[in-house]
């Protein structure tokens, strides 16, 4: 009986494990079946597709213009060349537009695909007018993104970076604002056939990602967008426009060329405080900081562009130039002045004749000499023949005459044209630099639509 029931149980468990495995074989074979008929019928839907299609004609050709819309996404702006008056930026740049031969009926709303596709049918010939070289990332397939939807409407997204022309006016340079242009539009297709639009409104039509700045001298106020027509040989063509706009910092050039320019300036005016007899020591001042002025204005120019009008920066190193070099001639001015020789203060008189006198005595004694200097009444009968000839002088005189009075040399007084520099040349520079900077600082350009940068 026991081994009645053992078998039964046994049996039974055979039975279930069997249909186990059955059930579960067949919901594999179901599952491994609607995933092949999706890869069949997402198969049959681009084949339907591209079936007689002709990626050669523009979507509605003769019937319609072909509206391209279209936006940008700033992934990363800078940096700007001020020599070569460019700029470089990466964006992600979005097209979209319709053709109504990609329709197709299936269950599911949009198609994504990859560059694979996109290569097989048409695509707007876009190209960027002010652009002088431009570069669609490849690695490590091609970044482009290609997705259609049920009714035709096709998003194609490609990874740009673009090295374009950015025109620049440095008249106010190091205080300078620039218009950095982004144009686009189509190549081939003229006004007739295929127009651009902005895809959202203005403030949305081009966003740049924050903190993707690479500027180090600029800062990005924000961008404005807009579009215009231009008319050529071959017709009228629509073009997008991009404007960024950006404000120079100035901190680089104050450290490196301003604050330089203001010491070499007020070190060449401490020679006015200089005796006027010290020739070496104001020859020094002077020369040294023509010298260093001269080689910051070189140094100045060698980050800028070639332009033929004076910038803000060279109208200030010129101004501090003609500060050095009138302390230079205003030196030249003051030694032209200054009385050699004995040093004369302006109130003591030497006696031409005792002047001969002494000259005639020094050849005979040296003692008669000193006599001849510091005694002004000596007379023509006085014991000098007698010294001369070797003969020994009256004791009491000579004990008189020995005690001369000391050589008191006195000093050229300060001149006046001194006295007027020490005051004119600081007032009048510190006047300059109250309407330079005053004058620079406070021009603000009025930009009408600008959208603010969101760093």
């Amino acid at each position: 009986m026991r081994a009645r029931l053992f078998i039964i149980h046994f049996l039974a468990v055979c039975i279930s494990i069997t249909l186990f495995w059955q059930t579960r074989s067949v919901c594999a074979d179901t599952t491994t079946d609607a995933f092949k008929n999706n890869i069949t019928l997402f198969t049959r839907i681009l084949d339907r597709l591209l079936d007689g299609y002709d990626n050669r004609l523009r979507p509605g050709l003769g019937d319609r213009v072909t509206t391209v819309k279209t936006d940008i996404y700033v992934t990363s702006f800078g940096p700007v060349s001020d020599t070569d008056m460019e700029y470089t930026i990466d964006v992600f740049f979005r097209q979209s537009w319709k053709d109504e031969r990609l329709k197709f009926v299936g269950p599911m709303n949009i198609l994504r695909l990859n560059n694979l596709m996109a290569s097989k049918i048409w695509t707007p010939d876009t190209f960027f007018h002010n652009g002088k070289k431009s570069v669609a990332h490849n690695m490590t397939m091609p970044n482009k993104l290609l997705r259609i939807q049920d009714d035709g409407t096709l998003l194609y997204t490609m990874r740009l970076t673009v090295h374009a022309e950015c025109p620049m006016h440095l008249e106010d340079f190091p205080m300078d604002f620039h218009s950095c242009p982004l144009k686009f539009g189509s190549y081939a297709y003229t006004i007739t056939e295929v127009t651009y639009t902005w895809t959202k409104n203005a403030s949305n039509s081009v966003v740049v990602e924050g903190e993707s700045s690479r500027l180090n001298q600029y800062d990005l106020l924000g961008q404005t967008v807009g579009n215009e027509t231009i008319k050529s040989s071959t017709g009228e063509y629509t073009v997008m426009t991009a404007h960024f706009h950006l404000k120079r910092k100035i901190g680089y050039f104050v450290i490196q060329t301003y604050l330089p320019c203001i010491m070499t300036v007020i070190l060449s005016q401490v020679s006015f405080w200089l005796n006027r007899e010290s020739v070496p020591a104001r020859t020094v001042f002077g020369v040294t900081t023509v010298l260093t002025m001269t080689t910051l204005s070189i140094s100045a120019r060698n980050s800028l562009p070639k332009v033929a009008y004076a910038t803000a920066m060279d109208w200030f190193i010129a101004v501090c130039y003609a500060f050095v070099f009138s302390a230079l001639i205003e030196f030249a001015t003051v030694n032209y002045f200054t009385k050699r020789g004995w040093a004369w203060d302006g109130k003591s008189v030497v006696n031409d004749k005792k002047k001969e006198k002494a000259s005639v005595i020094k050849k005979n004694n040296a003692y008669a000499v000193a006599v001849a200097n510091y005694a002004p009444n000596i007379t023509k009968d006085s014991v000098l023949p007698t010294i001369a000839k070797g003969g020994v002088a009256d004791p009491g005189k000579t004990k008189t005459e020995s005690k001369p009075a000391e050589n008191k040399k006195s000093f050229n007084s300060v001149s006046k044209i001194d006295r007027m520099s020490r005051i004119m040349f600081p007032v009048l520079f510190g006047t300059f630099n109250l309407v330079y900077w005053a004058t620079y600082l406070n021009r603000e350009p009025v930009i009408k639509d600008m959208v603010p940068s969101n760093q």
